[in-house]
């Protein structure tokens, strides 16, 4: 298999990894090599073409499913702790970044997700 090929494959299985084990605090840049038997260096490599880095690409994926999780009226009051922009965080750090991504905090994104449901449903 040609070089590009096997790095757009294994840039895949990566991005697939990741998406599965969002949930864990320990995902992380190092955990995400280690399993995948490729040095932290070569990690890095495979995501500078694309303008991102590994960190950045886990948080803002964290940081969907965490906005998901806030409009889904049947995922309770908070989204997963999973879904927490940077795993073992505290509380503080991720309103800011969901601030930052989405310009409201967590609490007045879901009110004002489920304000506009309620309106469409009258």
């Amino acid at each position: 298999m040609p070089t590009e090929s096997r790095t757009q494959v294994l840039t895949l299985r990566i991005r697939t990894f990741i998406q599965r084990h969002l949930n864990d605090p320990r995902l992380d840049p190092p955990a995400i090599a280690s399993a995948h038997n490729i040095s932290l260096s070569h990690l890095h490599r495979l995501f500078q073409s694309e303008h991102v880095t590994v960190s950045a690409l886990i948080r803002r994926q964290r940081l969907e499913r965490a906005r998901r999780d806030l409009s889904d009226r049947h995922c309770g009051r908070r989204p997963s702790t999973g879904s927490r922009p940077a795993g073992d965080s505290p509380p503080g750090t991720v309103t800011r970044a969901f601030r930052a991504a989405y310009g409201l905090a967590p609490r007045d994104y879901r009110h004002q997700v489920h304000q506009v449901e309620r309106h469409t449903v009258l």
